[in-house]
């Protein structure tokens, strides 16, 4: 066995939405294109309303309120934190893509599952039709896809860069466009070139100049290493936060802890709605498919709970180790997972109460894992 020292997460934290927002948002059915929970609306609900100045809920003792389990010396199952190899491997594929370039191919045939860029004009009897043209603009499409109507990218596999030449389909009988349907259509067609992802290789050489700034690493060794601790933090963390959750027993959640989630979660659809530039019950009908706030907070009803639960653990495991966040530890706080000490612009966004209740709750989940038992 090994006792765990825990390491900070390479990517910088967001802070905003961690405690109050993002978990209940992101339990919710919505299917909008605005998901970004740093963007509650701030100007209609009090992050800091009902916590105290040191970021507790004002007028609470959640021991009172908490049994909590053993928080020290847990001991997580091997299964629980060993991170495999494919799931490193998977991360550094996705890092790598970031970094992907494309090369223009133009010296050789095009083969099934090409990208192709290409150009074409679509005419029926003749007369050119709507949509039916890339008006020279190029469009990226797949060979041999069924992307296009009937077996349209398939007539380009075998042609090369610079060959321009007629393809001919035929409109399906259900087309969307009655005008359209059962129509033959020709589309005179120019391959422009084949589009050719290049990913760079992976070299202490490139890991030198594109990821030590953002993430510390020199070599290729300390990027896997550094991913390999990541996951394996993420997953104790995902670990020790259910076993508190599941484990502590809470006799009663007090109404001011009940109604910040219950509100930020509505400032949180009220600012997406904003966003669309739609009243908020219009919004909830369209994206979340509930008609009003009531609705939308029954709907999350059980993510609410489980998200106030866990703060009064949090708050409860403070009280029993009179843990408390001072200044210092903020200015800490944001000098290594944002890289400035100055953090006045989420206080002045959210009021310090709240900015200390985020510190708050990542210290005591720090203080958790360092005291947990790796099998």
């Amino acid at each position: 066995m090994k006792t765990l020292k825990a390491s900070r997460r390479a990517a910088a934290l967001v802070l905003a939405g961690t405690v109050l927002v993002g978990a209940t948002a992101a339990c919710s059915d919505d299917s909008g294109t605005a998901d970004d929970a740093s963007s509650a609306d701030t100007s209609t609900f009090d992050y800091s309303e009902g916590l105290d100045e040191n970021g507790f809920w004002a007028g609470v003792t959640a021991l009172d309120l908490v049994t909590l389990p053993a928080y020290t010396g847990v001991e997580i199952p091997a299964e629980s934190h060993t991170v495999a190899d494919d799931d490193v491997q998977s991360q550094i594929d996705s890092l790598l893509s970031g970094y992907t370039t494309q090369e223009q191919v133009t010296d050789r045939a095009i083969v099934d599952g090409d990208t192709v860029n290409i150009d074409y004009v679509g005419t029926v009897d003749g007369e050119e039709f709507d949509g039916g043209s890339t008006d020279g603009a190029g469009s990226d499409v797949t060979a041999g896809s069924t992307d296009f109507i009937d077996d349209f990218l398939t007539q380009i596999i075998g042609h090369t860069p610079g060959d321009s030449f007629d393809v001919e389909v035929t409109f399906p009988d259900d087309y969307s466009e009655e005008t359209l349907a059962g129509k033959d259509a020709v589309f005179a067609t120019t391959i422009n070139y084949i589009v050719n992802e290049v990913t760079p290789d992976l070299t202490d050489e490139f890991v030198t100049e594109n990821l030590t700034d953002s993430y510390g690493w020199t070599t290729v060794a300390e990027m896997t290493a550094g991913i390999r601790d990541d996951l394996q933090r993420t997953a104790i963390e995902d670990y020790l936060y259910t076993y508190l959750a599941d484990e502590a027993t809470i006799s009663e959640i007090p109404d001011s802890v009940r109604e910040a989630y219950e509100g930020s979660l509505v400032a949180y659809y009220a600012s997406q709605a904003s966003s669309f530039g739609m009243e908020l019950d219009d919004y909830l009908s369209s994206y979340a498919g509930v008609a009003d706030e009531a609705a939308l907070i029954e709907q999350n009803a059980d993510s609410l709970t489980s998200q106030a639960n866990y703060a009064l653990v949090v708050q409860a495991i403070a009280e029993d180790t009179g843990l408390t966040i001072t200044d210092d530890d903020v200015a800490a706080y944001f000098e290594e997972n944002m890289g400035s000490a100055d953090y006045s612009s989420y206080e002045s966004q959210y009021g310090l109460p709240y900015v200390k209740l985020v510190v708050l709750s990542d210290t005591v989940m720090n203080q958790v894992i360092e005291d947990a038992v790796l099998l």
